[in-house]
């Protein structure tokens, strides 16, 4: 099988060293000439990526995976599988701008009306970018159709597959779960499933339509929201009821009904605050994932509040990505903790490893000088957290533990305070997930 992934990012690449890892022949397409460079050069463009450096360095020493710029030349060169993996950006309304995803589209298609060959039938062109219900019909394939000057579902076939992978652990997630292909129509479905299933070792499943196949990643996706929202509420309840929440989920999954989630203070990431509103366009009379995103869009705030009075007191917020150990912010807590922090009175600076100075102050934040501090305000669950006590923190009064990180114990004389967990309450706070939920995966 040849095969182009269009997109090298943190699903695209990942996926298309696990097409080249099962022996097939893969190009990689991306826009970013260093991002180009870095894979045919052998070096992954971004880190901690488990088995990807191993992954580039056997696939491209021996020629089964390359990169270029041209995504319509790749295309043009023949394939059987053409996967596009493009971002979809939304603003802060998670309203889509469509303009990447199109332009991909437009790229596929010239490389389609070039002459694409496949072996053994049509080309199939795989959208795994998450989006609304009816993309992939209504907006996709028409597209593909119209600039290549080809038949759908005749020439070649559309059909949606939402990746399912968690960052950080691709390639191994692309063989965990069931990989779901929905498709316009019988033979375009049963195609993509022989593509996908040509590499994967994990079950590949037909939904039976694209429309079934993009509304369960959104289901997916948003049941997690709705999920850690309960969670929220439960920890705001047992705060007014000086219980720890976390006995009260860690014993409501004790049996095999419940898979509370952990509550937090904030859910962000390119998905779980996203996707959500994507199906909320669809369904605009849904109510709970509406009523989930209200809640957890508060839990900064919230949190905030735990500190007490702020005004003209410098309050440290330390982490700034949207989750530990991911160098990310996209709909982080940390903007809307600023921001009420800020309104609040207070001078507002912060830290976080995976980003210097320059970084902090680029994304709208004073960065910590190492000086003194009112309060600190734990929002991303950095490993290295664990290990912080009052002297890394000079002043400090109060601690706000938004993640459940924190060793209250090397914070003698400091209050650390906890949502939904009276103050001395000490819980690995891993434990509250019941088996098979995954503890990755229910974090917010």
């Amino acid at each position: 099988m040849r095969a182009v992934v269009v997109a090298l990012g943190k699903v695209g690449l990942p996926l298309a060293a696990r097409i080249a890892l099962a022996g097939h022949e893969v190009v990689g397409a991306d826009v970013d000439p260093r991002v180009v460079e870095a894979v045919n050069a052998g070096r992954p463009p971004f880190p901690n990526e488990a088995g990807l450096a191993e992954a580039l360095e056997a696939t491209v020493g021996d020629g089964r995976l390359r990169a270029v710029a041209d995504t319509a030349a790749a295309v043009a060169q023949g394939a059987d599988l053409i996967v596009a993996v493009p971002p979809l950006l939304v603003d802060g309304a998670a309203r889509p701008d469509w303009r990447t995803l199109d332009a991909v589209v437009q790229d596929i298609g010239r490389g389609l009306a070039a002459g694409a060959r496949a072996i053994g039938g049509a080309p199939v062109v795989s959208v795994e970018t998450t989006v609304p219900v009816g993309t992939t019909r209504g907006r996709v394939a028409p597209a593909l159709a119209a600039r290549s000057g080809l038949v759908g579902e005749r020439d070649f076939h559309t059909v949606f597959s939402p990746e399912r992978v968690f960052s950080g652990r691709a390639i191994a997630d692309l063989d965990a779960y069931p990989k779901l292909v929905g498709g316009l129509g019988p033979e375009g479905e049963t195609q993509g499933i022989a593509r996908y299933a040509a590499f994967l070792d994990a079950e590949v499943r037909g939904l039976g339509s694209a429309e079934a196949a993009e509304l369960s990643k959104l289901a997916e996706t948003t049941y997690r929201d709705i999920n850690i929202a309960f969670a929220n509420e439960l920890a705001r309840y047992a705060d007014r009821l000086g219980i720890d929440v976390l006995s009260v989920i860690d014993a409501a999954n004790s049996q095999p009904y419940s898979h509370v989630h952990r509550p937090g203070i904030a859910v962000g990431g390119h998905c779980i605050p996203v996707y959500p509103r994507f199906l909320l366009a669809g369904d605009a009379g849904a109510r709970l994932p509406l009523a989930a995103r209200e809640i957890n869009e508060e839990m900064p705030a919230y949190a905030a509040g735990l500190l007490g009075e702020v005004t003209g007191r410098r309050v440290l917020i330390l982490g700034v990505a949207y989750r530990g150990g991911v160098r990310e912010t996209a709909f982080s807590g940390a903007f809307a903790l600023r921001d009420v922090l800020a309104d609040r009175g207070a001078d507002v600076v912060a830290a976080d490893p995976l980003y210097d100075d320059g970084d902090l102050t680029a994304l709208g934040f004073a960065p910590w000088d190492g000086g003194p501090v009112h309060a600190a305000v734990v929002q991303a669950d950095h490993s290295a957290y664990a290990q912080l006590s009052a002297a890394d923190l000079p002043g400090v009064t109060v601690v706000v533990d938004g993640r459940g990180i924190l060793d209250a114990a090397r914070f003698e004389g400091v209050p650390v305070r906890r949502i939904g967990r009276p103050e001395g309450a000490g819980r690995d706070p891993g434990s509250v997930i019941a088996p098979g939920a995954g503890a990755l995966d229910a974090r917010p």
